[in-house]
């Protein structure tokens, strides 16, 4: 019973393929009908010379010859580049069978696949076409740089030389290999941002690579100069991790940020150099710290009360391995926000804000003097900090004394 619901079931399966078989076949039968009467008439009509490649500003005389079984003459024929009807006066009658049309100072092509020349019968029936490549031959490749993400692969990019656009299709091939040893190779992942290409995997470290870009179309080819690198030299990391940015207890104009090492260098024998930079909520204008150093806090001063900042980290790898090359700056951290508290302004209004003479001539001498403090000071130095944050403490709760001594005396 079983057996013979499988042999049923197969029988059905097999009977469902034929058919879809048959449709196929008829689909096909269809399609080549349906382009026979073209077919034939691209059989019977062509255009000479055909896929040209020529350079920017060339002349070109094309022949469109019509086979006598199209029981036409070659009087009736009219011309089109990109299905832009040609101007009567470009043809010229050979013969009853042929038409020839004359192009002077050719501009580069509209498409990388070539410009459409093409022969139409009166009707506007398509006859015959050729594919016109119009361009320059590439200029060599400039501004060749490279990258390593944590010394585990290779990125590189550069600029098409001269004024950059061929008109026709470019190849670029960025080629490596070590400098003493080993063999030549391509490079295979353009997959990216244009004129870069990227190697996965399977670099070797503390042995320099020599590291070129070829390029080359129908009109020429052309070299970049060789650069030397090692890949240790050329390091870059990830974003720091964790970025954190708090309020620091009371005070209106700072944040406190702090932020991860990078983890993929965990293990690497290397120095990180941070940098900082914020902006207010409202503006598209960041404010850099260059000199945030190798810590990974910082302490934003200045900034105004009752304000959101965001804040971003990136970090350069320095001296990766005992490199002596400046590393490369990594990505900016995802935007961090936080908000200053803001001005406790409960004596506003007050007749008698004045302060003493004692706290005005206490408060002028530490302006002065963490006037020159901050001056003598840079980013993230924490000694000025420390003591600017004792002061501010100590001013505002003596802000705060006195306000309440003044509405003690109004009740």
């Amino acid at each position: 019973m079983d057996y013979a619901c499988a042999r049923s079931h197969q029988h059905d399966k097999n009977r469902v393929e034929s058919a879809r078989v048959r449709q196929m076949t008829m689909l096909v039968m269809l399609f080549f009908v349906a382009l026979l009467p073209y077919a034939l008439t691209a059989h019977l009509a062509v255009i000479n010379p055909q896929d040209p490649v020529l350079h920017i500003g060339s002349s070109l005389t094309a022949v469109c010859t019509i086979g006598a079984e199209l029981e036409i003459t070659a009087r009736s024929l009219y011309w089109t580049l990109n299905g832009r009807r040609l101007a009567r006066n470009t043809y010229r009658v050979l013969s009853p069978t042929e038409s020839s049309v004359t192009l002077h100072q050719l501009n580069g092509s509209l498409q990388r696949s070539g410009d459409n020349l093409v022969c139409h019968r009166s009707n506007g029936e398509v006859l015959a076409g050729s594919c016109l490549y119009v361009g320059l031959p590439p200029e060599e490749p400039l501004n060749l740089t490279c990258w390593s993400r944590n010394t585990k692969d290779l990125s590189c990019r550069w600029s098409p030389g001269g004024q950059g656009e061929t008109f026709i299709n470019t190849k670029y091939i960025l080629k490596y290999k070590l400098k003493w040893y080993g063999k030549e190779k391509d490079c295979e992942d353009y997959t990216g941002q244009p004129y870069t290409c990227y190697v996965p995997r399977d670099l070797a470290i503390f042995t320099p690579y020599e590291i070129w870009v070829e390029a080359s179309n129908q009109l020429g080819s052309s070299t970049s100069d060789v650069i030397t690198l090692d890949i240790l030299d050329v390091v870059t990391t990830d974003p720091p991790p964790d970025v954190l940015v708090s309020r620091v207890g009371d005070l209106e104009d700072q944040l406190s940020v702090r932020w991860g090492s990078p983890p993929a260098l965990k293990d690497y024998l290397f120095q990180a150099k941070y940098q900082i930079r914020y902006r207010v909520e409202d503006s598209d204008e960041w404010k850099v710290i260059d000199d945030a150093g190798n810590q990974t806090s910082c302490r934003l001063a200045g900034l105004r009360a009752g304000t959101v900042y965001f804040v971003q980290v990136r970090c350069n790898p320095i001296g990766v391995y005992g490199s002596k090359k400046a590393g490369i700056w990594s990505d900016w951290s995802h935007s961090t926000a936080a908000s200053t508290p803001g001005i406790d302004r409960s004596h506003i209004g007050s007749c008698d804000s004045k302060p003493s003479e004692h706290n005005s001539t206490l408060r002028k001498e530490l302006k002065q003097f963490f006037g020159w403090m901050r001056k003598h000071s840079y980013g993230c130095t924490d000694v000025s900090i420390k003591l600017y944050d004792q002061w501010r403490v100590w001013l505002q709760k003596a802000q705060k004394t006195h306000d309440q001594v003044l509405q003690s005396g109004k009740s």
